[in-house]
């Protein structure tokens, strides 16, 4: 129970990428924004202060990390395009969602920077040619990844924490 609690739409699972998948990711890209806003509208500081299970984050936490990582990996796109193969650092996510702004109940800001960098992302995905998509850079974990692996991880990522937040909506009857 404890990995569809962590997990509710699955683990990443990285696929050869092809001119349709990319547009299918790039649409959930788009089309993000607005599910999050819908997984969160009218739920009150309290319940936006619930973790979406047992010892994980709150639903608050959740939607400044979304905001706070689609940030973060938006400059490897950019590092990736304008450098050679660049290492990109990584945020250590744990202690990033427990610094006193992550663990506000206001998201109404990390909402507007979320469609914001979201809106970015599309522009930028959009305007890349298909030969784009295979520049590397370095992930601190898996090593040498292409614009490819990135496309397809931040189109799952924000797809994963808004279930997070649904999943915790349905079983709590909110």
């Amino acid at each position: 129970m404890e990995t569809s609690l962590q997990y509710p739409i699955g683990n990443l699972e990285f696929v050869e990428s092809s001119p349709d998948l990319r547009r299918k990711w790039i649409g959930q890209y788009r089309e993000a924004p607005g599910l999050l806003r819908r997984a969160v509208e009218g739920l009150d500081s309290a319940r936006l202060q619930t973790p979406y299970r047992p010892g994980g984050w709150t639903v608050a936490q959740v939607v400044h990390h979304l905001a706070e990582m689609d940030t973060s990996a938006y400059t490897r796109l950019k590092f990736a395009l304008t450098e050679e193969a660049p290492a990109v650092a990584a945020a250590k996510q744990a202690l990033w969602a427990e610094v006193p702004d992550s663990r506000m109940s206001s998201i109404d800001h990390s909402l507007a920077l979320f469609e914001a960098v979201r809106i970015r992302w599309v522009d930028a995905w959009e305007a890349l040619r298909n030969e784009d998509f295979e520049r590397p850079w370095k992930h601190y974990r898996l090593g040498l990844v292409t614009l490819d692996h990135l496309l397809q991880q931040y189109a799952w990522h924000a797809r994963h924490h808004t279930a997070h937040i649904t999943s915790l909506r349905a079983r709590m009857g909110w």
